[in-house]
Formats: structure tokens, C-alpha cells, sequence
């Protein structure tokens, strides 16, 4: 069986957008949640800075993540994150999962 496909995010709210990015955030949890193939979306605040968000995200498959992408809350997300934040995402694969 297949680990599946984690994303992580890494978003800084740009100055006075720190409530709008955990409005935006909180807000596309159930949509993503209940997504077909997805096992996790987890949002978490970082503790030295309540204004940079970590996006925890597994997928079952590369169509779970496409679906995703596809999603029309994920295209709203696309529309607003770059006024909100500065924005990291990493795509990973297994290399050791104990």
C-alpha cells in the first residue's frame, strides 16, 4: 500500500493579513477535508510567529492531489493567497516512514 502524497505549505501573512490568511485557512478546511482521497488537512500556527500557518496535507494518490487542485474552494484559495501571504509548498513522496 502506498504512503500516499503529502503537501506541506508554509504561509507568512503579509503585514495586518494574519486574520484574513487564518479566515481563508480555516474557512477551506471541511471542503478539503471531505475531498475524495484525501487523509489529512491540518492547519497548525506557528509558535513564534501566530502569523505564519503550516498547511498538513496527505492525499492517497497524484489524482487525489489533482482533484484537489481542480476543486473550486482551492481555485478561490489560488485567487486570494498572494495578497494574504508569502507562500512555500513542497510536494513529497515516502522515503522512510517508520
Amino acid at each position: 500500500m502506498s504512503a500516499g502524497i503529502k503537501i506541506v505549505a508554509v504561509l507568512a501573512a503579509r503585514p495586518s493579513k494574519g486574520a484574513a490568511l487564518e479566515a481563508l485557512l480555516l474557512g477551506m478546511a471541511a471542503a478539503c477535508r471531505a475531498e475524495p482521497g484525501n487523509l489529512r488537512w491540518d492547519v497548525w500556527r506557528d509558535q513564534a510567529d501566530p502569523t505564519r500557518f503550516v498547511l498538513d496535507e496527505l492525499y492517497v494518490d497524484d489524482d487525489a492531489v489533482a482533484a484537489h487542485r481542480a476543486s473550486p474552494h482551492f481555485a478561490a484559495y489560488l485567487a486570494r493567497i498572494g495578497d494574504l501571504a508569502e507562500r512555500t509548498a513542497l510536494v513529497l513522496d515516502p522515503a522512510d516512514l517508520g
